[in-house]
C-alpha cells in the first residue's frame, strides 16, 4: 500500500494544483523578497523560472539529442540546438559589439582554449550520458519530479567542488588566451562566419537523418492550452531559450550560466563541514573568497538555478504531470550518481557545461565554446556504449 501511495499521491487534480500554488507561492514570495533588496535579482530569478518553463513545456534536452544523433539518426533535437544557437549568435553581436547597453557593462562567456576544456567537456559528455541529463535539463526534470535527478544534483555540486580544488593543476596544462571571434574578426565578420558554419552543419545533418524531421515543422503552440500545458514544438523551446539568454546578457552582464552555482553549493556545505578556504588556490580569489561570505540569494547563478527548479516544478504541475517515484533501480542511482559526478568535474575545468561553454560561449563567439561541443560529443559517443552496463536503454 506505502508504494502505491508514494507512485500515486499526485495523480489527482487536487494535488497538482496544491504543487502549483506552492510553486507559484515560492515564486513570488522570493521575487518579493529579492526585490526588496536588489531589483535586479528579482528579475533574474523570474527570468531563471521562465528558462525552467520552457525547457520543461519544450522538453528540450542535451543528452537525449546527443543520444539521438549518434545511436538512432535522429537529429530533431540537435537541428534544434542549431537554431537556438543561430538566433543568440544574432541577438548578441550587436549588443556585445557595443560592450554595454543601457549604462549597464556586458561581457560574453569567453573562456581559454586548451587541454582543460577538451578534456572537461569529454568527461561531462559521458556523464549526461550515465545521468540522462545535463546542467539545465538536471534543474528542470528535478523541478518537474525526476526523483532520480535528485542524485544526479547532489553529486553534480560535489563533483563541481572536487573540480574547484584541482584548478591549479588543470590550469598548468596547455592553453591559449581567450579567443572571442567577434573582436578578432569583427563582430559582422564573425557572426556570418558562425552562421555559415551553423548552416553547414544544418545541412550536413540533413543527410546523416535516418528519415525527415517530424518535430521542426511547426514554430508556434497550437492554442492557449498548449502554451499553458506543453508539450511546445521544439523550435518554440529554440527561440524562447535564446530570447531569455539575451534577457539574462542585458540584466546580469554576462549571459546564462548554470553550473557555477553547484562548484559554490559545495563549497559552503564543506565550509560548514570544518574545509578551510585558504588552502585552495582557487578558492582565494577575490570573487570566489566574496561568493563564499555573501548568501547564496546574492549570487546571480544561484538565483538563475532555484528559479529554474521552481518554474519548472510549476510548469509540470500546471500540465498535470508532477509525479515524482522512489522506485529507482540501484543501479540506476548509481549511473545518476557517476553522471553527476562527472559533469561537476568536467564543467568545472571546462569553463562551463552545455549552457555556460557552449551555448552561452558560441553565442558570445568565443572559440572554447566551439572545442566544448566538439569534445562532449565524443564524450556522449563513449557515454552511449557504458550506458547497458548499468541497465540503461539506447
Amino acid at each position: 500500500m506505502s508504494k502505491q501511495l508514494n507512485t500515486n499521491i499526485f495523480r489527482s487534480n487536487f494535488a497538482q494544483n496544491a504543487v502549483l500554488v506552492g510553486g507559484a507561492s515560492l515564486l513570488l514570495s522570493g521575487a518579493v523578497w529579492l526585490f526588496m533588496s536588489d531589483s535586479r535579482m528579482a528579475l533574474l530569478w523570474l527570468i531563471g523560472a521562465l528558462f525552467g518553463v520552457t525547457l520543461y513545456h519544450a522538453a528540450f534536452g542535451f543528452a537525449l539529442g546527443y543520444r539521438q544523433l549518434l545511436v538512432h539518426r535522429d537529429v530533431d533535437l540537435v537541428q534544434a540546438q542549431v537554431v537556438m544557437v543561430a538566433v543568440a549568435i544574432c541577438l548578441f553581436a550587436p549588443v556585445l559589439a557595443s560592450s554595454d547597453i543601457l549604462g549597464q557593462e556586458v561581457v560574453g562567456a569567453v573562456a581559454p582554449v586548451g587541454w582543460q576544456v577538451a578534456a572537461g567537456a569529454c568527461m561531462f559528455g559521458i556523464g549526461m550520458q550515465l545521468a540522462d541529463g545535463c546542467g539545465s535539463g538536471t534543474l528542470y526534470t528535478v523541478g518537474g519530479g525526476g526523483s532520480k535527478m535528485v542524485f544526479t544534483l547532489a553529486s553534480f555540486v560535489a563533483g563541481s567542488f572536487w573540480a574547484s580544488l584541482h584548478m591549479d593543476w588543470w590550469l598548468e596544462l596547455p592553453s591559449w588566451e581567450p579567443v572571442s571571434l567577434g573582436e578578432t574578426m569583427g563582430w559582422p565578420q564573425a557572426t556570418a562566419a558562425q552562421l555559415a558554419f551553423l548552416l553547414v552543419v544544418a545541412v550536413l545533418l540533413k543527410y546523416w537523418a535516418r528519415t525527415p524531421s517530424k518535430r521542426l515543422r511547426r514554430l508556434w503552440p497550437r492554442d492557449w492550452q498548449e502554451v499553458m500545458s506543453g508539450p511546445w514544438p521544439l523550435l518554440t523551446g529554440a527561440v524562447a531559450l535564446a530570447l531569455l539568454n539575451l534577457l539574462t546578457l542585458v540584466t546580469a552582464g554576462h549571459p546564462w550560466n548554470i553550473t557555477w552555482a553547484f562548484t559554490l553549493w559545495g563549497a559552503k556545505t564543506a565550509t560548514l563541514l570544518g574545509w578551510d578556504p585558504s588552502t585552495s588556490y582557487f578558492w582565494s580569489g577575490d570573487f570566489q573568497d566574496m561568493a563564499l561570505h555573501s548568501g547564496i540569494l546574492e549570487d546571480v547563478t544561484s538565483v538563475m538555478d532555484i528559479g529554474i527548479i521552481l518554474g519548472a516544478l510549476c510548469a509540470a504541475a500546471l500540465a498535470g504531470r508532477y509525479m515524482p517515484t522512489l522506485k529507482i533501480p540501484r543501479l540506476t542511482v548509481a549511473a545518476a550518481i557517476l553522471g553527476g559526478l562527472a559533469m561537476g568535474y568536467g564543467a568545472r575545468i571546462a569553463f562551463g557545461c552545455n549552457i555556460g561553454a557552449f551555448f552561452s560561449g558560441v553565442a558570445s563567439s568565443s572559440l572554447h565554446g566551439w572545442l566544448w561541443i566538439a569534445s562532449a560529443l565524443l564524450g556522449a559517443w563513449v557515454g552511449v556504449r557504458i550506458r547497458p552496463w548499468f541497465g540503461l536503454k539506447n
